[in-house]
């Protein structure tokens, strides 16, 4: 009989500890990052005379039904643009500075220029991540000459900043998400 309540106590202490360890703390719930809503992109080139130009995607519902409404300005040939790039959620009130969240994050993020073959644009990096990575919320812009062609711009999430062309702007092997793009149709003149 004593044989038979050892066997009982040992086998429920068993089931106590098999219990106790599937239950460590490798389990809890791991706190998701809401990906953020970006209303509105506004890339802003300025020339060496203060001379403005603008580029925007508005998309005034989010993933709404609405399609955003995407403009761009004609650009002069043989021209170095400083360029910035600003991220808004206007959905909130006031709105939601998503820039500035980019910019605090930049190891988990980078802006990507992309011409098309055709267009007769050169994009470099101002910025750079905590690592020495680039970021791109700050970028100079050189455009050669008379050409039309578009400019798709490209916030990712979570790149991988260290795979083949990401440094140099190709998002090709960046992986990630991407939280919002545009491609802008543009005119060199």
């Amino acid at each position: 009989m004593k044989t038979m309540k050892t066997f009982q106590l040992l086998a429920i202490l068993t089931v106590f500890a098999f219990a106790f360890t599937s239950c460590s703390d490798d389990d809890a719930p791991q706190v998701i990052n809401e990906e953020e809503v970006i209303t509105t992109m506004t890339v802003t080139l300025v020339d060496n005379n203060g001379t403005v130009k603008t580029m925007s995607k508005v998309d005034a519902d989010g993933d709404g039904p609405l399609d955003p409404i995407i403009s761009a300005d004609d650009l002069d040939a043989n021209t170095t643009y400083t360029g910035s790039v600003e991220f808004l959620n206007q959905l909130e009130d006031p709105a939601e500075d998503i820039t500035a969240e980019v910019a605090e994050e930049d190891e988990e993020h980078q802006v990507f220029y992309v011409p098309s073959s055709n267009f007769n644009v050169s994009v470099q990096y101002n910025d750079q991540d905590a690592n020495g990575n680039p970021l791109g919320l700050d970028f100079t812009l050189t455009t050669g000459d008379a050409s039309s062609g578009t400019l798709t711009v490209i916030l990712r999430h979570e790149p991988i900043k260290d795979a083949a062309g990401v440094s140099e702007g190709d998002p090709t092997n960046a992986g990630g998400e991407t939280d919002v793009e545009a491609a802008f149709e543009v005119d060199i003149l």
